[in-house]
């Protein structure tokens, strides 16, 4: 039966509805970022892999890779360079060491260029004898469309050329349109021609439907894929195939098409939306990368003037570095720069470290000599017997000291030992030979005895007004005004003195500050010990304020980086507030000896 203008099968879809006429496509979407590699060793690793089998790797990441090597490679050319001209070298007389990293990185770039170029020419010879063997079923297919025999004979026989047609897979790219062309004009040419009966037709129809109904069902289960990028590229094999089935009835070209494409439209959006969250979470990344940047390029050198301080700071710069390692890559193309500028700022913390520790040594060393210079002075004055004078020539020697800076910890103790062992050598035989001090401490240890019984009145009283409050102040103050007692009272008196002075702070309710600071006063008596206390005081406080420093930097980092709540932030500030009232005691303290050392 011979079919009619109006029902011929031209193409899949009728020539009104141009967006099925085409070679069906996919949408392509930027491959995601790879791995990013920090050492030549790490390089070598994944070309080794990719060189086991080099026809089906990625050409891109070979090329990223060999980018990323010679990266590496200059850096460490400008790294021996740089060392070289910090050592007093020539710069023109630098020669860069061989090395070895690049020696099996080119091995191996010519291993895998090598397999390329074989599969790369094996490929092109299989698509020129690809094109061959289309042009030659063109050619039948033209004969057939000019044949003057019965169709229902040649039916089968175009039928078999377009099968062999689809068997055959690539052609050289600049052919891909023109042969397609050609395959479509002579398909609608013997489709014109062709007489065939309603039921070769209708069988040829629904068996194109049968295909494509499953293709249609195939993609629409690729949207509930896991790997959106596995069914991104399974989707690309669905849409050759579907350009290679037949036609379908005229009046189920536009929906099965719509159904096939909608299908893909899904499965695209996915992939799309896939790689928008990738580049979404990297360019998170780097927003965070480029915080710790910033936190760490905004060091104040010119603050850091302790080791307290710089070890401080070492702690912060390994935390941002702690920090660092537990974020993600960033984009592709900022990556190694965002890691570049992050490492240079760490080299130049610790550049300058140390710079400020070789300068902090030589002050060290210069120290020591001066110390050393005071243990001689001390020493050659120890068996003297002139007290007065040299007294007062050793606290000026106690008092040069304190000008005198640190010095090495291994030193610190031998040296200090040496020149305070000769100082209280000198004021022990000084002190026995004033044998009428005796006197007086007998007196002082009388007149605290008294103070005592007065306190064990006022808490025999019960009286808790401001009054006793005031009374017990006063003989706190008359106390620590007492000079010295006999060795062997004193520390009953000390004791008795505090149990009782205690039990009426309880009463009153006086604050544990008071009640340190008012033991500390009592404790102190009338020397050179003082001297060393304050020294030691003085170390305390600003040990207390280097404290305060870190965590109040600690604080500012936590508000503006590391988000970990108000819990921790809350925590900081209680620290702080604490080691403030620590300090503020101290302060105290140190008053209270300068007032003591004025007494002497």
């Amino acid at each position: 039966m011979e079919v009619n203008e109006t029902n011929r099968p031209l193409t899949e879809v009728p020539a009104e509805n141009p967006a099925e006429t085409s070679v069906p496509t996919v949408e392509q979407t930027e491959k995601p970022a790879y791995a990013p590699k920090q050492t030549q060793e790490e390089v070598i690793e994944r070309l080794t892999e990719i060189n086991k089998d080099a026809c089906n790797a990625d050409k891109q990441e070979i090329d990223y890779l060999k980018q990323t090597f010679y990266k590496l490679h200059k850096a460490e050319q400008e790294a021996a360079r740089k060392a070289f001209m910090d050592e007093g070298g020539n710069p023109d007389d630098f020669v860069p060491a061989p090395d070895p990293w690049e020696t099996r990185f080119k091995e191996i770039m010519s291993s895998i260029k090598e397999k390329r170029s074989i599969m790369a020419a094996e490929q092109e010879q299989e698509k020129e004898e690809n094109l061959q063997k289309k042009l030659a079923i063109l050619d039948k297919m033209k004969a057939l469309t000019e044949t003057t025999e019965d169709t229902s004979k040649i039916y089968n026989e175009f039928k078999q050329l377009q099968q062999e047609w689809n068997e055959i897979k690539q052609v050289p790219a600049n052919k891909v349109n023109e042969l397609w062309k050609s395959y479509q004009l002579y398909t609608e040419k013997f489709y014109d021609m062709v007489k065939l009966n309603n039921e070769f037709r209708e069988y040829d129809f629904k068996k194109n439907l049968e295909q494509k109904t499953h293709l249609c069902e195939a993609a629409e289960k690729l949207a509930e894929e896991p790997d959106v990028v596995s069914a991104f590229h399974q989707l690309q094999k669905l849409h050759q195939e579907f350009r290679s089935i037949g036609p379908v009835a005229k009046d189920l070209r536009e929906s099965i098409w719509a159904r096939f494409k909608a299908a893909s439209t899904a499965v695209n959006r996915r992939h799309q939306q896939h790689f928008e969250i990738l580049k979404e979470k990297e360019q998170n990344n780097l927003d965070q990368k480029t915080v710790i940047c910033e936190i760490a390029e905004s060091m104040d050198y010119d603050s850091l003037k302790t080791f307290a301080d710089w070890d401080n700071k070492t702690q912060e710069i390994l935390a941002l570095q702690a920090k660092w390692k537990t974020i993600g890559y960033a984009p592709q193309k900022m990556n190694v720069k965002i890691f570049e500028r992050f490492r240079a700022a760490c080299d130049e913390f610790f550049k300058r470290k140390a710079v400020f520790f070789k300068q902090i040594k030589e002050n060290m060393a210069e120290n020591l000599e001066k110390k050393k210079a005071l243990c001689e002075k001390a020493e050659a004055l120890k068996d003297s017997t002139d007290w007065k004078q040299t007294a007062e020539i050793l606290t000026q020697l106690q008092k040069e000291w304190k000008t005198i800076g640190p010095v090495a910890k291994k030193h610190s103790d031998a040296v200090w030992k040496r020149f305070i062992g000769a100082c209280d050598y000198f004021f022990a035989q000084k002190n026995k030979a004033t044998s009428s001090q005796r006197s007086v401490e007998a007196e002082n240890m009388a007149k605290k005895e008294e103070i005592i019984k007065q306190l064990i009145a006022l808490d025999a009283s019960g009286v808790t007004d401001n009054n006793t409050t005031e009374q017990t102040r006063a003989l706190i103050k008359e106390w620590n005004s007492i000079g010295h007692v006999p060795f062997k009272e004193k520390d009953r008196l000390y004791n008795e003195f505090h149990k009782w002075v205690d039990k009426l702070f309880d009463k009153l309710n006086l604050s544990a500050t008071e009640r340190k600071l008012s033991d500390f006063k009592s404790g102190l008596s009338k020397g050179d010990s003082l001297y060393r206390d304050r020294e030691k005081l003085v170390r305390t406080y600003e040990n207390l304020k280097s404290d305060i420093q870190t965590y109040e930097n600690n604080l500012g980092f936590l508000s503006s980086a590391s988000k970990k709540g108000n819990t921790l932030v809350a925590e900081v500030t209680r620290k702080i507030e604490r080691l403030k009232g620590d300090m503020e005691l101290v302060l105290k303290k140190i008053a209270a000896i300068d007032e003591k050392l004025k007494e002497a």
